[in-house]
């Protein structure tokens, strides 16, 4: 037993050495290629036993005859696992050489290919996440143009919608200046018009560019859906009686949110007034408030006759205004966007869909913590 003991300390003891020996080694070679670290891994092996062995043989004395047996198979064996770490890196760093051949096509806006042949697990996990990136990348890339586009409508429209009202104001001004006006009054009315319609696309192009660069602050505080459509609806009758729309507020559930009041009365009147610009004399425009598996969902039906289904996706993008909607009085493209950024700031959603003679706007926001009585 004692003689077990004394020949596992001295294995121990020149695998020890060798070990510390070899990990100096790879700390040496890290930077160089894994084939020089497997080598080195695997000549540590075989070195350590190596090692064990001969001190083992010396404290034992061994006869010369069975120290070069032993030699010779160790010496075998070293020659055998060089040659398999030496094949095993190649194909480790072929491998790997070719995923970064591939990975070069993101820098390009191409899209990643995954190399063909077998890979090891890492390599091919490897693999799995540069394809998931390469994906995401293209979405991105997607939505960047896109949203170019939309920038790209938005300044010609905007650009478009501007220059009518100022010309018109600039040709009212030179002529009362000039005094050929032949009612003053009325071109003075006019011009309060315009002001005003100036002023509200400024505030439209104000408030998206607050949400879009995260500056929204909101004041949540809890109050009921009730009070708030009927605000909405109160502050959209005179559009609808003159456009000749009917308002219908019957499904409006009482439940209570937490909601920046003003904010969310905003959206409200966006919608209202997008839904009864483009409902036709006569028709109804209706909106609903009631409980869902998913929160509250606040909804306005409208006679629009319905969005062709390409361009449901686009409906909330800025700058959006429809194939028939290029006259001024169907405003900058900016009031749907706006919803869209608040009640995203809201932690809410919002949809459209078709219905038969029209469309659907939703909007879906977090139910109110129910309050615990005292």
């Amino acid at each position: 037993m004692r003689d077990t003991l004394l020949i596992a300390l001295y294995a121990f003891a020149g695998a020890a050495a060798t070990g510390l020996a070899g990990a100096g080694a790879l700390r040496l070679l890290r930077r160089r290629s894994l084939t020089v670290s497997l080598a080195v891994v695997a000549a540590v092996g075989v070195v350590a036993m190596l090692a064990g062995t001969l001190i083992v043989a010396w404290a034992m004395f061994l006869s010369p005859h069975d120290l070069t047996v032993v030699t010779t198979v160790v010496a075998m064996a070293a020659v055998v696992s060089l040659a398999t770490a030496l094949l095993l890196g190649r194909w480790v760093v072929a491998r790997s050489r070719e995923l970064a051949a591939a990975a070069r096509s993101f820098g390009d806006g191409g899209n990643f290919a995954a190399p063909g042949g077998p890979a090891t697990a890492e390599l091919a996990a490897v693999s799995r996440e540069l394809a998931a990136t390469s994906a995401r990348l293209a979405e991105s890339r997607e939505r960047e143009r896109a949203l170019e586009t939309s920038r790209r409508e938005l300044v010609a429209w905007i650009s478009h919608d501007l220059r009518t009202p100022l010309a018109g104001l600039r040709a009212m001004s030179e002529a009362l200046e000039d005094g050929v006006a032949a009612d003053p009054d009325r071109y003075l009315r006019q011009m309060r018009t315009e002001v005003e319609r100036l002023n509200g696309m400024v505030g439209d192009l104000f408030e998206l560019s607050r949400i879009h660069a995260g500056a929204l602050a909101l004041t949540p505080t809890r109050i009921s859906l009730y009070d708030l459509v009927g605000d909405a609806l109160a502050g959209v009758d005179p559009l609808a009686r003159e456009h000749g729309v009917r308002l219908v507020g019957g499904r409006i559930e009482p439940v209570p949110v937490e909601v920046d009041g003003k904010e969310m009365s905003r959206v409200l009147g966006n919608l209202l007034v997008n839904a009864i610009r483009r409902t036709p004399a006569d028709g109804t425009v209706a909106i609903a408030a009631e409980r869902s598996p998913e929160g509250v969902v606040l909804s306005v039906t409208d006679g629009c006759g319905g969005i062709p289904e390409e361009d449901l996706p686009r409906v909330f993008d800025t700058g959006w205004r429809g194939t028939h909607a290029r006259t001024p009085p169907a405003g900058a493209g900016l009031g749907l966007a706006i919803v869209r950024g608040i009640v995203e700031a809201h932690q809410g959603r919002t949809g459209v869909r078709n219905i038969p003679g029209g469309c659907r706007f939703e909007v879906v926001l977090p139910a109110a913590a129910s309050v615990k009585p005292s």
